[in-house]
């Protein structure tokens, strides 16, 4: 499979590599400049980039719109105990914009990062 890339607009690149490798469990692949990292898990390398006048994914658009984290869309992380995961993440401070969602294909929850970017970890019904 080949790897795909999301990138997500955080307000403090360091505080979302903290949470990504330690709560997530991704691996830095590269932090050349404060306002960007790479990471990567399995197949899903994250591009994180915080707002910038310089270039890159978080510099302003020529309207002057500014990138900004937040939002709806999202990347889903399977995971096989979405209970235990859930437990593990709330003991560690983390912050959820729901409770489980129990679905017709399976269960859902919405983590948010450092910068209130949404991931949903999902456990698929067998």
């Amino acid at each position: 499979m080949a790897t795909v890339s999301v990138r997500y607009i955080v307000n403090d690149v360091d505080a979302a590599i903290e949470f990504y490798r330690g709560q997530l469990g991704f691996e830095v692949q590269m932090h050349p400049a404060p306002t960007f990292a790479m990471l990567a898990r399995g197949d899903l390398r994250l591009l994180l980039s915080a707002p910038s006048g310089e270039g890159g994914g978080g510099q302003i658009m020529p309207d002057g719109r500014r990138p900004e984290p937040g939002g709806w869309n999202r990347f889903s992380l399977e995971v096989s105990d979405l209970a235990a995961e859930v437990q593990r993440l709330e003991a560690a401070g983390a912050r959820f914009r729901n409770r489980i969602v129990h679905g017709v294909g399976g269960d859902q929850i919405l983590l948010e990062d450092p910068s209130g970017n949404p991931v949903e970890l999902f456990q698929p019904h067998t």
